[in-house]
């Protein structure tokens, strides 16, 4: 296996940290969040290869995989280096959610089992999914304690948010549901459907829901950016890990960051332009090996370019370059181009990752917020909300 990093001592700087989700032991307390487009098998060996944790994949539709998809039974597959296998599910009916549940148990297809109520994308809410669907109590029991029932052995959990909009908050309902149901732990995104992915995390959410739910973990997501960043929520909040999403985006290494933050040994990371380039071709090499197609690989890695190269001296006309690559060789040609010796170049590259988005009225279906109870036609538009999208 090609290796990313550069020689260096593994040391361990932090006070040491570690988190069991059922049966499984890990290392340190960090989960990788599921990201559409992003978290495939390629993204999760990459950020493996410089840290420890919890991997999870794009979220897969429960539907989807009940029938066996083509596409969908691709992306649940694992490399072989991939330990523990994780893959999260969304759903919106019970009995094929438990389904999915027993597909992966029963063909050990993964290890954990992840359950999706975070999406806010308006064409997931609209149908009463993501997001929307812990605000039916019963529907929202139902999904969890199938899946629970169905994985046996393996340990399912819940990712959501706080709820709707600030008038329609679900989480603290939804996570002590989530424990009496059998989760092996719950994860919050301390922001509401209606943030979307803007402002200001709400940390004091996650300390609030770590009260109520006291038998299992409660992980926190939400602005975590930096090793620090992840250590000052468990810090403040008491939570027993974070979970991971846009702060590694084009910065994989980040995860190293955290293993020595708590405590495990993980090599010194120098961020030169030099090391970042070594990064980004490495990630292109394997979503080729991934697709098993140089050029989808080359035109997936495309999207990566901002994010690697975000506060670094690279002139437009080169990102617009690797930015439309279609061969390894090319990508090389480029990167060679660059200054390798270039400093890594502090608080231009850090902050936030990603699009942000703005706050918006959540779509949701007629009626919806009448009742937290889900009357016949809700239960028959929920069938349309499985969608090949994810969030959270």
């Amino acid at each position: 296996m090609t290796s990313v990093l550069a020689p260096a001592a593994s040391v361990a700087t932090g006070e040491r940290r570690t988190l069991s989700i059922g049966p499984i032991d890990l290392d340190v307390p960090v989960v990788l969040a599921p990201m559409a487009g992003i978290t495939n098998t390629a993204f999760r060996r990459l950020c493996r290869e410089y840290g420890a944790g919890l991997y999870v994949s794009e979220m897969i539709t429960t539907r989807a995989l009940v029938e066996r998809n083509e596409a969908t039974m691709r992306l649940i597959r694992h490399h072989e280096s991939e330990t523990p296998r994780s893959i999260q599910l969304y759903g919106v009916d019970p009995v094929v959610t438990a389904e999915a549940a027993r597909i992966i148990a029963e063909e050990d297809r993964a290890d954990h089992i992840d359950l999706n109520f975070g999406c806010p994308v308006p064409k997931v809410t609209r149908k009463g999914g993501g997001s929307a669907l812990p605000w039916k109590l019963g529907l929202f029991r139902d999904i969890v304690e199938g899946a629970v029932k169905a994985a046996g052995d393996v340990p399912v959990t819940v990712k959501m948010r706080k709820g709707i909009d600030a008038d329609h908050i679900t989480y603290l309902d939804a996570g002590k549901i989530a424990e009496d149901a059998g989760a092996a732990a719950v994860a919050l995104h301390a922001r509401t459907a209606a943030e979307f992915y803007s402002g200001t995390a709400d940390w004091s959410a996650i300390a609030k829901l770590k009260e109520a739910v006291t038998s299992i973990p409660v992980l926190g997501n939400g602005d975590i950016w930096s090793a620090a960043d992840a250590v000052r929520m468990m810090d403040e909040t008491g939570c027993d890990g974070v979970v991971v999403g846009r702060g590694c985006l084009g910065r994989p290494w980040l995860f190293g960051e955290l293993a020595s933050a708590f405590g495990a040994e993980a090599p010194v990371v120098d961020a030169t332009l030099g090391f970042v380039a070594t990064a980004f071709r490495r990630h292109a090499e394997l979503l080729t090996e991934f697709f098993e197609n140089e050029d989808r690989g080359c035109r997936d890695i495309r999207k990566h370019v901002a994010w690697y190269f975000k506060g670094y001296p690279v002139g437009g006309d080169l990102r617009a370059s690797l930015a439309t690559a279609s061969s390894l060789a090319e990508i090389d040609d480029l990167l060679a181009q660059l200054d390798h010796s270039a400093p890594y170049p502090g608080a231009a590259a850090e902050g936030q990752r990603g699009r942000a988005g703005t706050p918006k009225r959540p779509v949701l279906p007629q009626g919806w917020l009448d009742s937290r109870e889900i009357g016949e036609d809700a239960s028959c538009e929920l069938q349309d909300a499985e969608l090949d999208t994810s969030g959270g």
